[in-house]
C-alpha cells in the first residue's frame, strides 16, 4: 500500500507491528516527534513490549503519516489536526461550519417549543 509524505510517495512493508525507528524511518520525521505526537493525538497509543519497547500497528503508521501531511504539507497547527481527524468521517466528508450553525438554530428553536 502506498502513501504520500512531504518527501514523495512512502512504502508500508507488510507487517503486523513497527518498532519507533522503523516508523521513523517510514514517516522521515524523528523518534521524539513521534513521542510527542503520541501525547497529542490519543489514537496513536503503540503497545509496549515487556521491556518498554513501543509497537506500532499498521493503522497507527497510517495514522502518522496522515498527520505528518497535516502538519507538514497543509500547514495545520497540532490543534487543527487533532480537530480534524475527531470530526472527519471515512465515509461523508464533514458538514461545514455554516451548516452545523443552522442545525443548531433549528434545534435551539424545537427544544424551545417543546418547552
Amino acid at each position: 500500500m502506498k502513501e504520500r509524505s512531504a518527501s514523495g510517495p512512502t512504502s508500508i512493508p507488510d507487517k503486523l507491528y513497527f518498532k519507533i525507528g522503523e516508523v521513523s524511518r517510514i514517516a522521515g520525521v524523528p523518534t521524539h516527534v513521534l513521542r510527542f505526537w503520541e501525547t497529542e493525538f490519543p489514537r496513536i497509543s503503540p503497545r509496549r513490549t515487556p521491556t518498554g519497547q513501543r509497537l506500532y500497528t499498521r493503522k497507527e503508521v497510517e495514522l502518522v503519516l496522515e498527520i505528518k501531511a497535516l502538519l507538514y504539507q497543509r500547514r495545520f497547527t497540532i490543534d487543527g489536526a487533532r480537530q480534524h481527524l475527531r470530526f472527519r468521517s471515512d465515509d461523508e466528508p464533514p458538514l461545514p461550519r455554516h451548516l452545523l450553525d443552522e442545525i443548531r438554530d433549528e434545534l435551539d428553536e424545537l427544544r424551545r417549543l417543546l418547552d
